[in-house]
């Protein structure tokens, strides 16, 4: 850190300090500076990856959310005073459905928008650390929606909150933490049933929520083409985004999510941008529903989902109503390693196991061209079931070759054709090589095979379990980018709390 960007921290520390003296030490933000976990620093690689795209350490943040991609996204002010990518995040366990909360104990993790203040902090959570979603805010209130205790915490474990590892969160609280220290009041969460991409709004085109969801949007359109955080007030039971004064008036339009909405005005060149997105997305929507593009199929019992990376990790794991990169099966991921320590508690969502026929198993493929998204189209089907001792047991030694993600198989088809001969199954494999194992095996009697290619055993997914949780994670990884953990940590070690450490800089006030 140059001196110039020391000085400005030193600055804002100073204040900060001064405003929690000021309103007469409040606990809230002081809880931030008092807990070891809390006060874990930003990962090195991570903080040169903030210099590589031109961010300061304690700039503002921004996160956003996707349930159907099990993603979530750190969003950093870089010094052109926009905001960039920093990093994405996998999400291990949602509940719910698509869509918003509606009412204390339906299990739904809320969408919209919402800020976060230092006092939604909560070092003292019981899933490691928090932070509190803010649910709800004034347009769920209009709407007389409830719930209370809606987090973004840690041990993969999900109520109506969102569930990272404990190593995840880690790394998120700090950063959020930093820019607090930076002089950020709040960032802004959104959160999304999915990325707002037309293939996206067309295959839930019949939603009950895509009238909530089309509203949010606009909110998404205001960020996606300004890369600047946009102001959110509610009126008429409603969004607004970017609302300003009228030229002709003399005040500041009041908003009340309740009543109606005051006379305002939307920036020209924001407006005209919008407006311009808007047009390019409605015209890739209508060709879509045009070529048939398949309706999503709605929740059949499925609570939440789980993303890809940690599904691959946990036996009979299922990604329930997330999807997964394309190209990357659960198999392929099981190798490799996961972005932070699953608890042995963990409750993967079901399987979607309802057949739908009236669309097809494929969705089309589809050119997007929305800026730095990517648009995901793949389903996640049943996993194989188990079956009898010698498939078990033929699994373990490398006979069975089944795809966990495999669709179900199209029906045969009834013409009289001459069937082919059928491939020898896992049990009967099984069953023939254990027999000619047995001693005094008259190998004559057997009956003639046809010769197959030996068959490869595979490795077995490694999962890892916790048996215990530590006082403090290691960071979840070592680069921006970077998925995998560290698992580098002294045993019984007390966490070394830097100079520039929240229990330093407000030891003056405690």
């Amino acid at each position: 850190m140059n001196s110039r960007s020391l000085a400005r921290a030193l600055l804002a520390s100073v204040a900060l300090a001064a405003s929690i003296v000021l309103a007469g030490c409040d606990t809230d933000q002081m809880s931030l500076a008092t807990n070891a976990k809390a006060n874990q620093p930003v990962p090195p690689k991570l903080v040169a990856a903030m210099a590589e795209k031109d961010m300061d350490l304690n700039s503002p943040i921004l996160i956003r959310l996707f349930k159907q991609e099990a993603e979530l996204e750190i969003w950093k002010q870089t010094r052109s005073g926009q905001f960039a990518l920093l990093k994405t995040y996998p999400i291990c366990r949602w509940s719910g459905d698509l869509g918003p909360k509606v009412r204390e104990g339906d299990r739904q993790a809320p969408e919209g928008f919402y800020s976060i203040n230092p006092s939604q902090m909560n070092p003292q959570s019981a899933y490691y650390l928090s932070f509190n979603t803010g649910f709800p805010n004034a347009f769920d209130k209009a709407l007389g929606r409830t719930g209370s205790q809606l987090m973004v915490h840690g041990d993969c474990s999900s109520r109506g909150c969102y569930a990272m590892t404990d190593e995840q969160i880690a790394e998120i609280y700090s950063l959020g933490r930093e820019s607090f220290f930076g002089g950020q009041k709040a960032f802004q969460f959104q959160a999304y049933p999915f990325r707002m991409t037309p293939v996206n709004m067309a295959k839930h085109r019949n939603n009950p929520n895509m009238a909530f969801w089309k509203m949010i949007k606009e909110g998404y359109d205001h960020f996606e083409v300004t890369r600047q955080e946009p102001k959110v007030d509610f009126c008429e039971k409603k969004y607004v985004f970017d609302a300003a004064k009228a030229p002709d008036a003399k005040r500041e339009p009041v908003f009340d999510a309740s009543a109606k909405c005051p006379a305002y005005v939307i920036p020209e060149d924001i407006a005209s941008a919008v407006r311009e997105k808007q047009e390019r997305d409605e015209a890739e929507y209508n060709k879509l529903v045009a070529k048939g593009t398949p309706v999503a199929r709605l929740n059949t019992g499925i609570d939440g989902g789980m993303n890809k990376i940690f599904a691959a990790k946990i036996p009979e794991g299922s990604t329930g109503l997330s999807e997964g990169a394309e190209g990357n099966t659960l198999q392929m991921l099981a190798m490799a390693k996961a972005p932070g320590t699953i608890p042995g508690t963990v409750n993967p969502p079901k399987p979607n196991l309802e057949p739908v026929a009236s669309a097809p198993q494929q969705e089309p493929v589809v050119a997007v061209s929305a800026p730095a998204t990517n648009t995901r189209v793949a389903s996640a089907a049943a996993p194989e079931k188990s079956g009898g001792f010698f498939s078990n047991l033929g699994r373990k030694m490398g006979f069975s070759t089944a795809d966990t993600t495999a669709t179900t198989p199209p029906p045969q088809a009834t013409a009289s054709v001459t069937p082919a001969p059928a491939a020898p199954s896992t049990t009967s494999k099984l069953k023939a090589a254990v027999t000619k194992l047995i001693p005094g095996h008259d190998k004559s009697k057997d009956a003639p095979a046809v010769a197959a290619k030996p068959v490869e055993p595979t490795k077995p997914a490694e999962t890892k379990v916790a048996a215990t949780r530590p006082a403090l994670k290691p960071s979840v990884s070592n680069g921006a980018g970077d998925t995998t953990s560290s698992s580098g940590q002294l045993a019984g070690a007390a966490p070394v709390v830097s100079s520039n450490s929240f229990d330093s800089r407000f030891s003056a006030v405690k």
